[in-house]
């Protein structure tokens, strides 16, 4: 027998493969970063544990404090590793999107005269505002993002404020060019267009909308009325009354602001159909 090969079956054998620094700073950071996902950021990082991520990372102590010796060094990472945003919720949301094309093809009579083009905006708005709204009020990732902005605030210039500063940014310029994505292709297709006389983008629109809702949502759990007060209204222009919730006025209010019928557009059957088939089809979200 080769006396330098151990017995199959023996703990030799079996022993795992050592894993790089690389290896157990992306285990460790992932874990962590499940950990919040879960509970949610405070303002600081003090709830989670730094034996509680190697445990959950499956790495050794000394690889972990090789990596980072000291704590702090691991939380700096976690802050950066969170404000990027990478969360499957912080960003674009097909669901709203197919939502908001259910309730556009169903009022489609509405878009034959140009007044009525905005009311059929407002309606979107006021489906879709309210269930951004829930999804932004009870997700602990979102809460997460929005911690790390007040986080943010707290930290001493230098390197590490710097650099989460710069992955905040880029993740709101993600996350308003989404929005700013979803409200160009939803005017396009109702005949709307921004008013020149503003000179806003949709990027600005975008960001006035969510700066509102964030709002809202801050003020939520102290104003719990907020997502419960309904109001019977019609500020739109639309066929008859319907219930408002506050996030809906809100958005709407700031977005269609913001909006005017294009002239340039003229609604005739041809254009009718092009809509409806495209808003079945599902691919004026694609476009």
């Amino acid at each position: 027998m080769n006396q330098g090969t151990p017995p199959p079956g023996t703990g030799l054998a079996r022993r795992r493969r050592r894993l790089s620094d690389e290896e157990t700073g992306q285990r460790m950071l992932q874990a962590a970063t499940a950990m919040v996902t879960e509970t949610g950021l405070t303002v600081s990082l003090d709830h989670i544990s730094l034996e509680d991520v190697i445990r959950d990372a499956g790495v050794s102590r000394s690889a972990a404090y090789r990596r980072w010796p000291y704590k702090d060094l691991f939380f700096s990472d976690l802050l950066k590793e969170l404000a990027k945003g990478t969360s499957p919720e912080i960003g674009a949301n097909p669901e709203a999107l197919a939502a908001i094309g259910r309730v556009l093809l169903d009022r489609l009579d509405w878009i034959e005269t140009p007044e009525r083009r905005l009311a059929v905006a407002a309606e979107a708005l006021r489906h879709g505002a309210l269930d951004e709204f829930e999804i932004f009020h009870r997700s602990t990732q979102w809460r997460t993002y929005f911690a790390l902005h007040a986080t943010f605030l707290s930290l001493p210039d230098g390197d590490l404020r710097d650099e989460v500063q710069s992955a905040l940014a880029t993740s709101e310029k993600t996350l308003i060019a989404g929005i700013a994505t979803a409200y160009r292709q939803v005017t396009t297709l109702l005949g709307l267009r921004p008013r020149p006389e503003l000179d806003a983008s949709y990027e600005t629109v975008a960001t006035l909308a969510t700066a509102t809702i964030r709002g809202l949502i801050l003020m939520a759990p102290a104003n719990p009325g907020i997502a419960e007060t309904r109001f019977r209204a019609n500020p739109f222009g639309a066929p008859e009354a319907a219930e408002w919730s506050q996030p809906a006025l809100g958005i709407a209010g700031v977005v269609l602001t913001f909006l005017e019928p294009d002239p340039e557009v003229v609604w005739d059957e041809k254009r009718a159909a092009t809509v409806r088939e495209l808003l079945i089809s599902g691919d004026w979200a694609r476009t």
